[in-house]
């Protein structure tokens, strides 16, 4: 049985451009239908089609992948699915857009030796960049944060609106389905303010 050829995809999300990636693997003469593609972000390798993927992989098959930012971006999983791939199931990977990582063409020792060398340096590289963009964010966020934005669901206040329709109601001249509509308020958020009012003045 001759050795089969597949490509692996994986773009973040629905509206990033997937032909690209389509593209080159076609032009290594990959039959569309095996070509796997997740559309997911690369945090982690639970991923449908990639699992898929792994299952179908026979010894000396080809995986072919775009680059390997698409493949994955924790360094350590990286590192542990190319092992598991090349070496569990003795099937080869090629990342086109590093030669140097093409399992193909280097079976001698030295040449897996350089290969491990540049994933790992590249595998680095991706949890760095990962690293760096949740930093941002958090940078971010935080400066927001400074500036007085709120994020999530804004906290319920205790206005005069809700004063009034809390008196009225305890007094008992409303019901608390008419004082909550005064309020303006849902009745969770009634019932927690009119707690914290009672807590307060207790």
């Amino acid at each position: 049985m001759e050795n089969r050829h597949y490509g692996y995809i994986r773009v973040s999300s629905k509206d990033q451009n997937e032909e690209r990636q389509i593209v080159a693997m076609k032009e290594q003469g990959i039959n569309k239908r095996d070509i796997f593609m997740d559309k997911v972000s690369g945090k982690d390798f639970q991923r449908e089609q990639y699992q898929l993927l792994k299952r179908i992989l026979r010894p000396g098959d080809v995986l072919y992948i775009h680059s390997l930012d698409r493949f994955g971006r924790n360094k350590e999983e990286i590192v542990q699915e190319w092992n598991a791939i090349t070496k569990e199931l003795q099937a080869d990977i090629v990342v086109l857009d590093m030669p140097l990582l093409d399992t193909t063409q280097y079976k001698d020792s030295m040449g897996t030796f350089i290969a491990d060398l540049v994933l790992q340096i590249l595998s680095w590289m991706a949890q760095e960049e990962r690293d760096r963009i949740r930093k941002r964010q958090r940078e971010g966020i935080d400066v927001a944060i400074k500036q007085g934005k709120t994020f999530g669901r804004p906290k319920a206040q205790i206005t005069d609106e809700f004063m009034e329709a809390y008196d009225e109601w305890k007094k008992g001249e409303i019901t608390a389905t008419q004082a909550m509509q005064q309020a303006q308020v849902k009745k969770t958020t009634f019932y927690k303010l009119a707690k914290q009012v009672e807590e307060n003045f207790a």
